[in-house]
């Protein structure tokens, strides 16, 4: 398990700056899949999650996260 964090906003929002970054609202997780299978749940409801970062370094961008969940590469949710 790695932890980390996720950030949402609405569909169509585009990457933003890391001055805008800053001012994000997140979610922390304590595993990848946990993260994963939130920014289904923001897809889910007409939202689209920009980020996820995960204490290790790992980064996972918009189109990272759309293509993660596209070919279901995450444990189903237990949400």
């Amino acid at each position: 398990m790695v932890p980390g964090r996720s950030c949402g906003e609405p569909r169509g929002s585009e990457s933003a700056s890391p001055l805008e970054k800053d001012r994000w609202l997140f979610k922390e997780y304590a595993a990848l899949d946990d993260a994963l299978g939130w920014a289904q749940h923001v897809h889910d409801h007409g939202g689209v999650a920009l980020l996820i970062e995960g204490d290790d370094g790992t980064i996972l961008n918009k189109r990272e996260i759309a293509a993660a969940l596209s070919s279901g590469e995450r444990q189903p949710s237990r949400a």
